[in-house]
């Protein structure tokens, strides 16, 4: 799975999002027509199974490996060539590179949820209804449905997805006898208990990180973008998730009840091993991320669903995972659709699931095998079935921006500041609202 998701973005991202490709992008609608993705649809697709080729996979998720095998396995005629060429922004750097150079575009990409549409807006990537994606729309749960569906085409088939969760530190909260939080004002309580019982103790690390802010945001409600093609707005000022998310979150950091190590360091494993990190809220990916990083702790973890913003509800959102999209610039669209197909909505999601990756199937999520998997490392917990709810309960409604990228790339230099240099929280968020609409007018956007 996507195990670091939503981190720190390098500005050089922001090429994605060129005026150019906005401005390219006006007057195509995003009507789902595709008519450039092959005629025959799905006879062309079959076709060129038979027929057999080669295609170029860019993708960083390692359990794709054994679905390469095993679908040149049943198809001999088929070569696939799977490239590590970066993962996340690494690859989008590449990406992009090669689609302004014309030239080393692979047939198929992954392309994390939040930053498709950025894809889907430049028109590199393939709009996949043509080949009778639109039909699967009741295959897939909400969350990552909605993420692949932009402006009323289909740029990908959803590979996994990250309905969010509470995963904590049993043993922590038995030792200072702190009830598993339901609520955000619960967990804030616990916050302070555990550390003044052990100051070297935090709830959880969080040094400022914009996918576990808009992801929180998601979850309480919010809809700080707003997007129409080209016509995108940004709004935290105004956004009640907004306001009900930085009620709770100024006072953890006001009250220095986070812990100021950085997530996915040696020392924050080390934290989650040795107790002086308690908790993690974010997405059914993560379980893979403790079993190979956190060995020594085994048992000691559970999972629990997302505490709620308001007692009673059982609200969730996403926070992470990834699309396969067939680029625009490939010259063998039906049978990259068609790996598409395998991968992510046939025998693959099997494989995948057996390596450690949580689906975005529904037929799979709702699977008693699925929700019945017994998690050693959890304690023999049937997780899956924490996850499964947690992924019908995520909100609909939430929009990333088209060039969320950016947005995130400059989140440490705005938002990030209130966790270091005492700005409210409140005026971080407006900093980073200001500079994401400057930046969306100067790409050519009409943002208000």
């Amino acid at each position: 799975m996507t195990n670091k998701v939503l981190r720190r973005w390098a500005p050089g991202i922001a090429l994605v999002a060129t005026a150019a490709l906005a401005l390219t992008a006006c007057g195509s609608g995003g009507s789902g027509s595709g008519k450039d993705s092959g005629a025959g649809g799905a006879a062309a697709v079959k076709s060129a199974l038979a027929k057999g080729g080669t295609i170029t996979v860019w993708a960083w998720e390692p359990t794709l490996k054994q679905v390469v095998t095993d679908f040149q396995q049943k198809y001999p005629k088929v070569h696939v060539k799977l490239v590590n060429a970066g993962t996340g922004k690494d690859q989008y750097t590449a990406l992009q590179n090669a689609v302004q150079a014309g030239k080393g575009v692979p047939d198929v990409a992954q392309i994390e949820y939040f930053a498709l549409s950025q894809f889907a807006l430049g028109k590199s990537v393939t709009d996949l209804s043509a080949y009778g994606a639109k039909s699967l729309s009741k295959t897939y749960s909400p969350g990552p449905w909605n993420s692949v569906n932009i402006d009323g085409g289909i740029y990908g088939l959803p590979m996994d997805s990250g309905p969010m969760a509470l995963f904590y530190n049993k043993k922590v909260f038995d030792t200072y006898k702190l009830p598993v939080p339901t609520t955000w004002d619960q967990y804030l309580d616990d916050a302070r208990k555990l550390h003044q019982a052990d100051p070297k103790a935090y709830i959880t690390s969080d040094t400022g990180d914009a996918g576990m802010t808009t992801s929180l945001i998601w979850q309480a409600g919010g809809k700080p973008y707003q997007v129409d093609g080209t016509k995108v707005s940004v709004d935290f000022a105004h956004d009640s998730g907004t306001a009900t998310y930085t009620k709770v979150w100024q006072q953890l950091i006001s009250g220095h009840l986070l812990s100021p190590v950085i997530p996915w360091s040696d020392q924050w494993y080390k934290g989650l091993g040795d107790g002086t990190i308690a908790t993690l809220a974010t997405g059914a990916w993560m379980p893979a991320n403790f079993s190979s990083g956190v060995k020594a702790a085994a048992g000691d973890w559970r999972v629990a669903p997302l505490p709620q913003w308001q007692a009673g509800a059982s609200a969730s959102a996403e926070n992470g995972g990834s699309s396969l999209a067939v680029m625009k610039a490939s010259s063998n669209k039906e049978l990259a659709y068609a790996f598409l197909q395998y991968a992510n909505q046939g025998a693959g999601v099997q494989a995948r699931i057996k390596g450690g990756a949580f689906p975005a199937t529904t037929a799979d999520l709702d699977s008693q095998a699925f929700l019945n998997t017994s998690f050693p490392y959890f304690g023999g917990q049937q997780a899956n079935k924490i996850f499964s709810q947690s992924a019908k309960n995520v909100l609909p409604g939430w929009s990333y921006l088209p060039y969320q990228v950016y947005a995130n790339s400059i989140f440490n230099d705005t938002v990030g500041k209130a966790y270091v240099s005492g700005t409210p929280l409140s005026d971080g968020l407006s900093t980073w609202q200001d500079k994401s609409v400057s930046y969306g007018k100067q790409q050519g956007f009409s943002v208000g």
